[in-house]
């Protein structure tokens, strides 16, 4: 599988970058696909905690529940998909630079077809993907910098 990777400099520090990207029901916010997205557990937010969020994916809408796979506040997070035919995984990492007053992203996105994902991934999801990560990481950076959230 091939990973898709993206980075952008953003004029935050890098508590406040990771806190927004972790803040579940934000991701519609600045994920372009992303339709939704909500908790399925309770307590602190970690390793294990499951976040199902509905995308478009080409014409289709689909729920896929996410494991976080990786929680290392401010610096780095991962989740991978659990169920469903297309499932991601995702790695992203934030690094203060600037005397820690900006931060730069960096996100990985690999894609794993199961059943009909099979021939969702190569067709659709993987271009879909290369084309959103970077909209993706610009709306982060304007959401960021211009909204002060």
């Amino acid at each position: 599988m091939a990973i898709i990777r993206e980075s952008i400099d953003v004029d935050r520090r890098p508590e406040e970058v990771y806190d927004y990207v972790m803040d579940t029901p934000r991701m519609p916010e600045w994920q372009l696909s992303a339709v939704s997205a909500e908790r399925l557990d309770e307590g602190p937010f970690g390793i294990g905690s499951r976040v199902r969020v509905t995308r478009h994916i080409g014409r289709r809408v689909m729920p896929m529940t996410m494991e976080v796979t990786e929680y290392d506040p401010p610096h780095s997070w991962g989740m991978r998909g659990v169920d469903g035919p297309v499932r991601p995984r995702v790695h992203g990492e934030v690094e203060s630079f600037d005397e820690g007053k900006r931060s730069h992203v960096t996100i990985d996105v690999d894609v794993e077809g199961h059943g009909v994902g099979k021939v969702l991934v190569p067709l659709v999801v993987r271009p879909q993907v290369r084309k959103e990560l970077p909209r993706n990481e610009q709306l982060l950076k304007n959401r960021l910098e211009h909204t002060g959230d």
